[in-house]
């Protein structure tokens, strides 16, 4: 009792300095619990550890605005981004089909991807769906639910690596590239190409995409690019030289949060600023986004592949039977891959009429070898992930706001 007064102290006072500086508040949270953070803190570039957490503070007619901290905040120190990118696509895919302005063309038609160029792949059914075919629609949900890296290529071809950059531009994530498809060894001039694409109402053709060809390239002055001691080549063969991110994917925490903000509280930004998206576009994301694996019939999963908190790192780490909290909702797009745990995320909790958006990266690879799977998610990255979150919520959970706010748009059907 007398430690968690201590505490609650502690957060009287950390909310005061959190009015003068955004530069130790977090930096303080991570201190006040040494037994949780204590060894990340001792190591922050080792660990890569970047944070970002943005206060949201409500007016009496409930518009937003934020106030923003960070911890070793580095938008020019590489860290692998992992599935994060995937929630670009997302977005980025529903503008592509508004923008294109096609009668009958929707995120719901029937997608049928060809092929063209070495290494495509052609899909034609998706026996996941209910009518098993794939859609755009239908690769966003398994994007969001489970971070299906197949629905993320298809938006990738579907968008076209060109406009995903130049969307990246548009909205000021100027840090950022994405330049791959995921887990297929893409890169070169295979990613330069992406496939022929047809939209379908039963047989009836409703749109046709050319394959598509980007001749940029995207550079980035960053550091940190080339790391460890070893990797394990596609042959799985050890190599023993450091390994290279000189040519893959970029998303920087910033950026993330950004993209995260814009896409939860467009009214917080000009209508020039928001995505191209309509109403039933932000319900999908937000309902898949928070929605847990065990929720969804089609796609179905199996509970001991995706348990409920499957995906949501940040407050519940990795572990097979958290007890859920009914009142919260965790809308968000995590990654993990190299070593990498990556979570970007907006929480809401009913109940206690909390919101708050977190996004961190963590690493932990003590031997240096890149590429073989021997990582310390369990005992490392998993932990601190969660530990964060719950930090993160305690402290928002006794932080003074002028005005209540109504959180009833976030809350979804789940049926």
């Amino acid at each position: 009792m007398k430690r968690l007064l201590i505490f609650s102290l502690f957060l009287m006072h950390l909310q005061v300095m959190a009015q003068q500086t955004d530069t130790v508040l977090l930096k303080n949270l991570l201190l006040a619990k040494p037994e949780l953070f204590s060894g990340i803190l001792n190591h922050p570039n080792k660990n890569e550890v970047q944070i970002r957490y943005t206060q949201v503070n409500r007016d009496k007619n409930n518009k937003p605005t934020f106030k923003s901290y960070s911890y070793n905040l580095n938008g020019k120190r590489y860290f692998y981004p992992a599935s994060t990118v995937k929630l670009a696509a997302v977005i980025f895919a529903l503008e592509k089909i508004n923008e294109l302005k096609i009668k009958g063309l929707n995120a719901d038609l029937t997608m049928v991807t060809d092929s063209s160029f070495k290494g495509q792949t052609k899909v034609t059914t998706d026996e996941s769906a209910e009518n098993g075919k794939p859609s755009i629609a239908h690769y966003i949900k398994k994007i969001l639910l489970t971070s299906d890296n197949d629905a993320f290529n298809r938006l990738f071809e579907f968008i076209g690596r060109a406009e995903i950059n130049a969307k990246l531009r548009k909205y000021g994530l100027t840090e950022s590239r994405i330049l791959n498809r995921l887990a297929i060894g893409d890169g070169g001039e295979s990613s330069r190409n992406t496939n022929p694409i047809d939209f379908y109402e039963g047989n009836k053709l409703i749109y046709h995409q050319n394959a598509q060809y980007d001749d940029k390239n995207y550079e980035l002055a960053l550091t940190n690019l080339i790391v460890g001691k070893g990797y394990m080549d596609s042959k799985d063969q050890l190599v023993m030289e450091p390994y290279s991110f000189a040519d893959k994917n970029v998303f920087t925490i910033a950026d993330q949060q950004s993209l995260m903000m814009r896409l939860i509280m467009p009214q917080a930004y000009s209508k020039r600023e928001r995505f191209n998206l309509t109403d039933s576009d932000y319900r999908l994301i937000y309902t898949y986004m928070s929605k847990l694996p065990n929720e969804s019939k089609f796609p179905n999963y199996d509970e001991k592949e995706f348990w409920p908190t499957y995906a949501k790192m940040l407050y519940y780490g990795r572990e097979k039977n958290a007890a859920i909290d009914p009142a919260i909702r965790i809308f968000n797009k995590y990654g993990d891959s190299y070593g990498f745990i990556i979570d970007n995320a907006y929480f809401i909790d009913f109940k206690n009429n909390v919101e708050f958006f977190l996004t961190a990266v963590v690493q932990s690879n003590e031997n240096g070898i890149y590429n073989d799977n021997k990582y310390e998610y369990k005992t490392v990255c998993y932990p601190f992930m969660k530990n964060l979150g719950s930090t993160i919520y305690e402290f928002e959970l006794n932080r003074t706001k002028k005005h209540t706010a109504d959180l009833s748009k976030f809350k979804m059907d789940y049926k």
